[in-house]
C-alpha cells in the first residue's frame, strides 16, 4: 500500500528545476506530483512518478543525488474538513505526521494527499479501519 516518492536535492540554482523536469521528460517519466521545501543554499524535490525506479536510475546517472521514500497516498472528501477529518484519526492514534502535499489530479469528488508518516504500517491499518481510502502504487502511478 506504499507508493515510492523520489526526492532530489538540488542547490537553489538557477536552471536546476528545468534540468531535472527535461531528464525526466526525456525518459518518458511524467510527474503526477512534487513538493519543493528549500533553504537558501539548497532545496529537496518530491516527486511522485509513473516510473520512479528508472527516475532514480537516470537522475542518478545525471549527477544527482537522489532517494526513494515510501509514502502513503490517500483520497480524502473533496470539501470543507475533509483533510481534517484523516488527520483527527491519525492525531488520536499518537501518529505524526513528517510531512504532506496535494496531488495534481482528482478521483471524482475526492483530493488526492501524499502523506509521509510516522509509524506507517500503522497508519495504514488505522486509516483501513476508518474507511478512507488509501490508493495502492499502480493507481497513483497510472493517474
Amino acid at each position: 500500500m506504499f507508493v515510492k516518492q523520489i526526492s532530489v536535492f538540488l542547490e537553489n540554482k538557477s536552471g536546476r528545476l528545468a534540468e531535472v523536469t527535461g531528464i525526466l521528460g526525456r525518459h518518458d517519466i511524467d510527474i503526477s506530483a512534487l513538493s519543493i521545501a528549500d533553504t537558501t543554499d539548497f532545496g529537496i524535490l518530491r516527486l511522485i512518478v509513473n516510473k520512479p525506479d528508472l527516475a532514480l536510475q537516470v537522475l542518478k546517472e545525471n549527477g544527482f543525488t537522489v532517494s526513494a521514500t515510501d509514502v502513503i497516498a490517500i483520497a480524502v472528501e473533496d470539501k470543507p474538513g475533509g483533510l481534517a477529518k484523516v488527520l483527527e484519526i491519525l492525531y488520536k492514534k499518537d501518529i505524526g505526521i513528517e510531512y504532506m502535499y496535494a496531488f495534481v489530479g482528482k478521483l471524482s469528488d475526492q483530493a488526492l494527499v501524499i502523506l509521509k508518516v510516522e509509524k506507517a504500517d500503522e497508519a495504514i491499518e488505522v486509516l483501513k479501519e476508518n474507511n478512507v481510502k488509501i490508493l495502492p502504487a499502480e493507481e497513483v502511478y497510472a493517474l
